[in-house]
């Protein structure tokens, strides 16, 4: 698929996130197909102790601002003492409304780009689920029938959900984590099946990125989640991570499908991860180095920094970005600031943006990279709130 195609593509989630957050009234009466067996090891894109999606290559290139290259690795932990569960956002290029249950390049890239790092403080659990494809999605936005069965795909991740918890669990703590559709997929699971409820205590936190979560306006719990409040410490637990990302020059515009809730007296959750009890800091990211894939920003900088030569496919940029939660009349959200020096050899500029027919559709925000831009910031907050749990 071009990258083009994709842009485009991409751009037609917003009806679904915009919309209902895959509720389940609004599901069209189809004839439900059979549910998936998740007992089955290809139902998973991930599991712990195997050869899958999460074992990839994630090795970095740390650019200074010097120009100077630092090779970094990554190494997952064997003996990690608690679990991750994750939904993928939207990437399934299938030609019908919902995806099969066939992992093609699109669900290895995302995993490889959102997920696979978290192997450094946990094991690793994603299902395959029958989301509502970017086909129908385009269809939608372009008044065709919008045929897709919202309810399989929430459906498949409860079974995997309830395999896990029936299989896996054996008592470890979790960690919840999601983008886009997969975070509207777990908020809707965290509503039925969590929130004030028994295995809360299991759910060190929920990280539900590129999504609205609604709270009260001045509040950290209530809205979305009745018993689990936003995350303003690393050592709280069982808490919500969620913000959607703007450039901090370019805060949502009056048409932009996120950082806003229709609820009055709501706002949507902002929780920036390197800085939980708010203010501005620098973000660890972790960005595509050249390769475009599915759910990776459509194209890096030309050079990341004058006569680099990047090897390695993922790049770290330390002290470029910085980012700090904003709510105002535009909306709450994550601004990402980028602290460009043009007389230095490293690049100025990141990109992330939602690009159709060569226009940035500013109401996306940076929705192509929201996870990327603090990927080692909620790695930190994982492994501080799992010390937390194994304390407690």
């Amino acid at each position: 698929m071009s990258n083009s195609m994709f842009r485009l593509s991409i751009a037609a989630c917003g009806l679904l996130l915009g919309a209902a957050a895959l509720a389940q009234s609004s599901a069209p009466e189809v004839t439900q197909p059979a549910a998936n067996d998740y007992s089955k090891p290809e139902t998973w894109l991930c599991r712990p102790g195997r050869e899958d999606a999460c074992t990839v290559d994630l090795t970095t290139t740390i650019v200074a601002a010097s120009g100077k290259l630092t090779r970094e690795p990554f190494k997952a932990n064997p003996n990690a003492p608690i679990d991750c569960f994750y939904v993928y956002p939207t990437v399934s290029n299938d030609p019908t409304p919902n995806s099969d249950m066939n992992a093609g390049p699109e669900e290895n890239s995302v995993v490889r780009a959102q997920f696979a790092r978290f192997a450094s403080q946990c094991k690793l659990y994603a299902p395959l689920y029958r989301q509502v494809t970017l086909k129908a999605l385009r269809a939608a936005m372009s008044g065709g029938n919008f045929s897709a069965d919202r309810k399989l795909g929430y459906d498949d991740v409860l079974a995997a959900w309830n395999h896990y918890l029936q299989n896996d669990n054996h008592g470890r703590g979790v960690v919840l984590i999601g983008h886009s559709q997969g975070s509207s997929v777990l908020t809707q699971l965290i509503k039925n099946e969590i929130d004030g409820n028994p295995i809360q205590s299991k759910v060190l936190s929920a990280l539900l990125l590129g999504t609205n979560v609604a709270v009260p306006k001045g509040k950290d719990v209530g809205g979305s989640f009745q018993h689990m409040p936003l995350c303003r410490s690393a050592s709280q637990l069982g808490c919500i991570v969620s913000y959607v990302t703007f450039r901090s020059e370019a805060p949502p515009p009056p048409n932009s499908r996120f950082g806003r809730v229709p609820t009055e007296g709501m706002q949507a959750a902002c929780v920036n991860p390197a800085a939980l009890n708010g203010g501005k800091a620098e973000m660890h990211a972790y960005l595509s180095a050249g390769f475009n894939g599915v759910s990776t920003e459509a194209a890096p900088p030309k050079a990341w920094a004058t006569g680099a030569k990047i090897e390695t496919p993922f790049v770290s940029v330390p002290g470029l970005l910085s980012g700090e939660c904003v709510s105002s009349d535009a909306g709450s959200y994550l601004a990402i600031t980028t602290n460009a020096n043009p007389s230095d050899p490293r690049t100025d500029e990141i990109t992330g943006d939602v690009v159709a027919g060569g226009n940035v559709l500013k109401d996306w925000g940076l929705h192509l990279i929201d996870a990327h831009v603090a990927m080692g910031n909620l790695i930190e907050v994982v492994a501080q709130q799992s010390k937390a749990y194994l304390k407690k």
